[in-house]
């Protein structure tokens, strides 16, 4: 397990900080070339732990991951918008990211550590959590979470009114100096912004993995493996994220199904006094892990093949 940890946290570091540090737009083949080495990692990664430890966690691995990518592809959503918003100059967007994608881990680590304590000693929090996905997935169809325009939070806002900030960046620099007077670049700003919007990401991630899998070793590497190679993944979908139109659909189909599954479990550990009088439900079905891999490669599949096909067709009705 240690060496696992030390392997990854290597792939984390080369990704952001070797390979990432380097100022720069990647090229599309670059872009794909290192996609595909962490995919193939992943991949890799679930034989192993299906070799050592059984299908069982092999399989709750692959789920987890394609869903944590998959939810990791609508954020980027989120960070296009803010990158567009800040006026984040191209050159400095890989940096922006690696920082971003760096808290991401942090916070994600941290949620992980007080999930898996909170869910041993109060297995009722499944329902909490249960209904936080549903509601999150009804919201995501119904166009509740709109992404068209980002808004600063309170925190944002209230920083800008204490604080002397520029309106021009200087390089990586959080602070510059003009006319012998010391100010904050925006990169401050954008910083914060991607660090509290981090924490609005692991809301959603955190108990969507828990609803597939209760080892806290699996749900680690599972949100590592996730953010691997997101950066090159940004650049590489930057143009296309607003003609993924099924993907949200995907999204939360996925989230409502595994919603409604850790209801369920709840419900078969039951022991709120005020259901069925503190005693489990016997007569729920138990979801087998292989069901859900298969929900999740269905859902998000059908949602990038539908997205395409509508992609094309309103590329050939325009050029019409």
């Amino acid at each position: 397990m240690i060496a696992t940890f030390v392997v990854l946290i290597a792939f984390f570091i080369v990704d952001l900080f070797v390979i990432g540090r380097k100022p720069h737009v990647p090229s599309t083949k670059e872009c794909v070339q290192h996609i595909a080495f962490f995919v193939v990692m992943a991949l890799i990664f679930g034989a192993l732990v299906w070799t050592f430890a059984g299908s069982k966690p092999a399989i709750e691995f692959y789920s987890g991951w394609l869903t944590e990518y998959s939810l990791s592809i609508d954020n980027l959503f989120v960070f296009v918008i803010i990158m567009s918003n800040f006026a984040v100059p191209k050159m400095l967007q890989k940096y922006v990211l690696s920082v971003g994608i760096t808290v991401a881990l942090i916070l994600r680590g941290c949620f992980i550590l007080v999930g898996a304590a909170i869910i041993q000693r109060f297995t009722w929090v499944f329902f909490l959590f249960g209904a936080f996905l549903i509601v999150t997935a009804i919201k995501l169809v119904a166009g509740g979470d709109d992404d068209e325009e980002y808004h600063e939070n309170g925190l944002i806002r209230a920083l800008r009114k204490v604080i002397r900030i520029t309106d021009e960046y200087d390089g990586e620099r959080l602070r510059t100096e003009r006319d012998g007077v010391r100010y904050f670049t925006p990169m401050l700003i954008v910083f914060l912004t991607i660090g509290t919007t981090d924490v609005m990401f692991a809301f959603d991630s955190i108990p969507a993995i828990f609803g597939l899998t209760k080892d806290p070793f699996i749900v680690f590497t599972s949100n590592v493996f996730a953010l691997l190679g997101l950066q090159q993944l940004y650049f590489l979908l930057g143009a296309l994220l607003d003609k993924l139109v099924y993907l949200p659909v995907g999204l939360a189909f996925v989230l409502g199904f595994i919603g409604v599954k850790l209801v369920m479990e709840a419900l078969s550990g039951n022991s709120l006094p005020f259901i069925n009088g503190g005693r489990p439900v016997e007569w729920v079905p138990e979801v087998p892990t292989w069901l859900s891999l298969v929900v999740i490669v269905v859902a998000i599949g059908s949602a990038a093949i539908a997205s395409v096909v509508k992609m094309k067709a309103v590329e050939a009705k325009q050029s019409k």
